[in-house]
């Protein structure tokens, strides 16, 4: 996973002073330089890769191999790109990410906004490994307000993707727009196994609501998520696939934690039952 881009904040709120973080333990700075670009440096004081996109910087404490994954929708002409700040979760970057792509909880934790009993039921949904990534399709789930932009309850359809260890992009019913998809992203930024930065984003079709209404109605839907992130035990993720009990609901997060052990994506994970 050293290899791997990732999060390390907005590219909006840099400056030449910066921010001290840090990336799997090493403390690193980010700031920008003279001529007004995104740079980052290492512990030790050596410049490390840097790039901006999705309103945020990235970079790596190795040598990336490929660019940084594609999102279409963020070039797409019309959409509102809502950068929605960053919320400090005291759990593993992997967790971070399944609690993302679980749907099961929406009722019992994001209840009448993304869920309400006795709407409960996960209907049948298809999971694949499509060029290297994990891929949901048709996740179907009814929600009471699943955007800002909705009035009142509708059947959301899901799509939801994993391009990068700790990053997941969910593609979700657009109410304004029933033949266009949002996109909302989680960008996680691993500081150690058991300590992230999560980085919401959202490319929306939404003219109407202010852009602090949709940062707030987001950050409102995280915060519900970061108790129960907080309180997990194990607090790394097991990979061991005896350590948990999965359901039928549990299909995506089943194929994620597969694909983290066949990569070796295994910082912020336990693969061993203790």
């Amino acid at each position: 996973m050293i290899d791997e881009w990732y999060p390390v904040g907005l590219f909006s709120q840099l400056d030449a002073v910066g921010r001290r973080t840090a990336l799997m333990g090493e403390p690193i700075d980010v700031a920008r330089d003279a001529e007004g670009n995104a740079k980052v440096t290492g512990g030790n004081g050596r410049a490390l890769p840097a790039c901006v996109r999705y309103g945020h910087v990235w970079s790596s404490l190795g040598t990336p191999q490929k660019a940084l994954f594609a999102i279409p929708e963020a070039d797409q002409p019309g959409r509102r790109f809502v950068d929605v700040g960053v919320v400090r979760v005291r759990c593993s970057p992997l967790r971070a990410v399944e609690n993302f792509l679980d749907i099961a909880h929406f009722p019992f934790v994001h209840t009448d906004l993304l869920g309400a009993e006795p709407h409960t039921e996960v209907q049948n949904y298809k999971v694949e490994i499509r060029e290297d990534e994990v891929w949901a399709t048709q996740v179907k789930f009814y929600q009471p307000q699943a955007a800002k932009s909705a009035s009142g309850g509708i059947t959301t359809e899901y799509i939801y993707r994993v391009p990068a260890p700790t990053c997941s992009v969910l593609y979700k019913t657009c109410p304004p727009r029933p033949s266009e998809w949002d996109v909302i992203t989680l960008f996680v930024q691993p500081l150690a196994e058991d300590l992230c930065d999560v980085w919401p984003w959202m490319a929306l079709f939404d003219d109407t609501t202010s852009m602090t209404d949709l940062i707030h109605f987001q950050q409102t839907i995280f915060l519900q998520d970061r108790s129960i992130l907080e309180n997990q035990i194990p607090r790394l993720l097991p990979l061991d696939p005896g350590m948990e009990i999965p359901t039928r609901a549990d299909l995506t997060s089943v194929a994620y934690r597969r694909w983290l052990k066949r990569r070796n994506y295994t910082y912020g994970a336990q693969l061993v039952a203790q």
